[in-house]
């Protein structure tokens, strides 16, 4: 298939190709942790396509393999491909190189799974994960997006964001907060300022009833956050003053990568 062929490539001028693409990333996000596997009718229904489009789509990324189908379902999943396109990324993410023996001496230290997390700008997105050496515990894949108010990820990096922008995202529900209200965002603007005064985020229950979060913010050299730590673990094995060891440590982990970087928290009220 030459480029003119192939159908994420336009002739038809720059507007066009813009959607295509659009429309092809919005195939690609249609794909997540919890729903690995899908069909062309339902990525169609998810993305709002037709389903002729969406399988030139999926074609293209085939040959890429960018997807790849499982053998017995013929539905799709997203392929080792991506691994190629995103692995310069990664491994020049300074976050992540600094972090990982923080991560893995973090996982060893409190038993549970430990994370890096980076904000794009409205979603928290998983750069490193090292696992809980639990039979039974909670992960957070390569990749994995959270855009959830509650997430303990998401309320750092919310918490390091302008008043107005909040409100924007909630507002917009591109920051997910069910039954949201004036009284609710106030309260939640309040959280925020809670969260950057301890120094950790709590999630304990509220996204996933079976699950608690704690995550903590690393800064950059200029004071803004660069990147979170994350602790999640099963609510089973998290009584409320494990709660508390869990943030510290969360905290603790979160201020080694913000020294290994070079970076610096900033002033209090600065």
């Amino acid at each position: 298939m030459t480029p003119a062929e192939s159908p994420l490539a336009s002739g038809n001028g720059d507007t066009k190709g813009t959607s295509v693409i659009v429309n092809a990333i919005a195939v690609l996000r249609t794909f997540t942790a919890d729903e690995p596997l899908l069909g062309v009718t339902e990525i169609a229904n998810r993305v709002g396509l037709h389903k002729s489009t969406v399988s030139r789509i999926l074609a293209t990324f085939e040959q890429e393999r960018l997807v790849e189908r499982d053998p017995e379902t013929r539905r799709f999943r997203l392929g080792l491909g991506l691994i190629a396109v995103a692995g310069p990324l990664l491994a020049e993410l300074e976050e992540r190189r600094v972090a990982y023996p923080v991560l893995r001496e973090l996982a060893e230290q409190t038993g549970e799974t430990s994370a890096l997390m980076v904000w794009n700008g409205a979603e928290s997105m998983c750069v490193e994960q090292i696992a809980s050496h639990h039979q039974i515990k909670h992960t957070t894949p390569l990749g994995a997006r959270y855009r959830d108010a509650m997430s303990a990820s998401v309320q750092v990096f919310l918490a390091a964001e302008p008043a107005e922008r909040v409100r924007t995202l909630l507002r917009s529900g591109e920051i997910g907060y069910p039954g949201l209200d004036d009284a609710g965002l106030d309260g939640y603007q309040a959280r925020l300022k809670d969260v950057a005064e301890r120094g950790w985020a709590v999630n304990y229950g509220e996204s996933s009833v079976d699950e608690v979060g704690v995550s903590a913010p690393v800064y950059g050299h200029r004071g803004d956050v660069a990147a979170a730590v994350l602790i999640p673990a099963p609510r089973f094995r998290v009584s409320p003053e494990r709660l508390q060891s869990l943030g510290e440590a969360c905290a603790a982990a979160a201020h080694k990568v913000t020294t290994r970087l070079g970076g610096r928290a900033p002033r209090a009220g600065g």
